[in-house]
């Protein structure tokens, strides 16, 4: 069982993602902000990251220069999963790739569910 910690502050969203995640078989840990995110890290230790950039007080950005800034967490894989159109990030996708570690980027509007728990999937080292 994978530990995610998913950063969403649409309160109604997180639940319904957190159900579809656990169900899924995944131990799942919410937080709605960047500063809940990183005390949620620091106790869960997630195997996987997936984030919503839209956050009250620090943007999901922030929040990924702060996570990325502790060594033990730089090769935490991290999904982003947010209502932000790629197009906003247009010239910029090095450094939200190379810099942040960003491995998928999915457009909620045009996302399923059973998609993102089929990149969640795809995303989770495979047990030994």
């Amino acid at each position: 069982m994978a530990k995610i910690l998913l950063v969403e502050p649409d309160r109604l969203l997180a639940e319904t993602y957190l159900k579809a995640l656990a169900g899924d078989g995944h131990e799942v840990v919410a937080a709605a902000g960047a500063q809940a995110a990183i005390s949620a890290a620091d106790a869960a230790r997630p195997d996987l990251v997936v984030l919503e950039l839209q956050l009250v007080e620090h943007s999901g950005i922030e929040f990924l220069y702060e996570f990325r800034s502790y060594p033990e967490w730089q090769a935490i894989p991290v999904l982003v999963h947010t209502a932000v159109p790629p197009g906003e990030f247009e010239g910029s996708w090095q450094i939200l790739g190379r810099e942040l570690g960003i491995d998928i980027y999915l457009y909620k509007p045009r996302t399923s569910l059973a998609r993102l728990l089929s990149d969640v999937r795809g995303q989770l080292p495979v047990p030994a």
